[in-house]
């Protein structure tokens, strides 16, 4: 089996080149690193059957010899990235997705596109199941990450209805572990970082918000079992036991022993107030479900983030 995988330098991306690796299977990994890291992959490049090639996927993909698999992960995903580059944003979730949906056409590979539980943008709903269909401001600051997936999954089912395309839609719930960037601007690596140079720790709003934290692992288990099954429609893949942000922050300070206050800011627009997957269909039509405790992901993610920190501290 061969694969490309597109953003495969990124936090997720990197995780599955690796895991298709251990499965046996040939890896083409393709990122411009505008949000995705060489240092990410950099363990792989000597891997016989990895190969690592420098592509905007907003521009046309061409890739030499048969592919079994596109993988469709290009995507800055943290806030902070996305209001920083929200014209690549647009345009990776639109002419990214187009473009690669054309190679696997071309190939007539099967498609995997990593969509996101932001396309229920602020729910009314919770937890949120793939019948919802989501309350979301399409010219908020947020919009041009929640409908440039929301398109994107429009295009994937287009493909699949009008070419019969064999694609994948998975919904990716808030994930986390090694190799998420320290302070990306997402609530862990934010509160891990803080908590570990001493730095007040962050809170938006009330901290009442909730969110719902799957360990990468998980995910990835739910991605593969996807990527084997026959179905087309949006599946949700995450973690259903929700914790409030001011919780989660306080279990990272307990965690780390970190002695600095946590401090209040005001809430971004549109900052969802809820985010719970409902697994109800991934239980059934994949046998999936997390496994991964939180305190159990926490300590592995801690672990991590503190060696990356020590290495990136100069020496006194």
């Amino acid at each position: 089996m061969r694969a490309a995988i597109t953003g495969g330098a990124g936090f997720l991306g990197s995780h599955l080149c690796e895991l298709l690796l251990e499965k046996g299977w040939e890896v083409l990994c393709l990122d411009n690193l505008v949000t995705g890291s060489d240092s990410n992959v950099a363990h792989l490049l000597q891997h016989p059957k990895f190969r690592f090639a420098h592509q905007d996927v907003s521009r046309y993909i061409e890739v030499p010899g048969p592919l079994d698999v596109v993988l469709h992960f290009a995507s800055p995903a943290s806030p902070p990235d996305y209001l920083k580059y929200p014209i690549q944003t647009l345009k990776v979730g639109a002419l990214g997705t187009h473009n690669s949906l054309g190679l696997a056409m071309a190939k007539k590979a099967r498609y995997l596109l990593a969509s996101t539980s932001e396309c229920y943008g602020d729910p009314q709903v919770s937890p949120q199941p793939e019948s919802y269909w989501g309350h979301v401001n399409p010219v908020g600051p947020r919009g041009v990450y929640d409908e440039s997936k929301r398109y994107a999954e429009a295009l994937t089912m287009a493909y699949h209805r009008y070419h019969g395309v064999d694609t994948r839609i998975v919904r990716i719930f808030n994930t986390y572990g090694p190799r998420m960037r320290l302070n990306d601007g997402r609530a862990l690596p934010n509160f891990l970082y803080q908590a570990l140079v001493g730095e007040p720790i962050t809170v938006y709003g009330d901290g009442k918000q909730t969110r719902s934290f799957c360990y990468v692992s998980d995910l990835l288990a739910g991605i593969y079992k996807l990527l084997e099954s026959n179905e087309h429609e949006p599946t949700n893949i995450g973690n259903p036991q929700e914790i409030t942000i001011l919780e989660f922050a306080e279990r990272v300070r307990k965690l780390v022993g970190a002695k600095t206050p946590i401090v209040f800011h005001s809430l971004p627009q549109d900052d969802p107030k809820q985010r719970c997957p409902d697994i109800t269909k991934a239980k059934r039509i994949l046998n999936w479900e997390p496994k991964v405790t939180l305190e159990e992901g926490l300590q592995r993610t801690y672990e991590y983030f503190r060696e990356k920190l020590a290495q990136s501290t100069p020496a006194k």
